[in-house]
């Protein structure tokens, strides 16, 4: 599955993990939004509906995107990028910077997630090898990834994340 960054910066790039991924060979790193292809998936905390297993076959055909910015940039950062946009249901950082925190992955751990949730577990593992915590981030979501990927669409993936959610909130 071809793998893209659109690289936009706001961050340390010694702590960037995007930027590692493309010096291992793992992503190709995009610099303006002109770059992007036509009919990707695209990673976008923005967009309303969930990433789900339906969406593999666009990802297979035409690849999946993460937009690398700084979190404070995200809402001007989507404009104008062109695919299907989906946004990651919740899950666990486990990179130094956010352990533990929700919903505040990296670079890394959201494409690892999108390709775990499309049914590619194989691939997630390898754009976290090389990280030390990259382990720690599937153990830390293994049920929530587990679930997510076996929902039908994106509805699906909603409910599942309420029910985590509320479950959370009881107890």
């Amino acid at each position: 599955m071809r793998i893209y960054v659109l690289h936009l910066g706001g961050d340390d790039p010694r702590r960037n993990t995007a930027l590692r991924l493309h010096r291992k060979g793992l992503v190709r790193l995009l610099k303006t939004p002109r770059q992007v292809p036509r009919g990707l998936i695209v990673l976008s905390p923005l967009s309303e509906r969930a990433l789900s297993p339906a969406d593999r076959g666009a990802a297979e055909r035409r690849g999946i995107l993460a937009v690398d910015t700084s979190w404070r940039l995200v809402d001007s950062a989507f404009r104008g990028i062109p695919g299907i946009h989906r946004a990651l249901p919740l899950l666990y950082a486990a990179n130094p910077v956010n352990y533990g925190r929700p919903a505040v992955l990296s670079t890394a751990e959201a494409i690892a997630a999108a390709l775990y949730i499309l049914g590619h577990r194989d691939a997630a593992r390898e754009i976290l090898s090389p990280f030390a915590w990259g382990h720690s981030f599937f153990s830390l979501n293994y049920e929530l990834l587990e679930a997510y990927a076996s929902c039908r669409d994106s509805s699906e993936v909603l409910r599942v994340q309420r029910e985590f959610i509320e479950a959370v909130q009881e107890g």
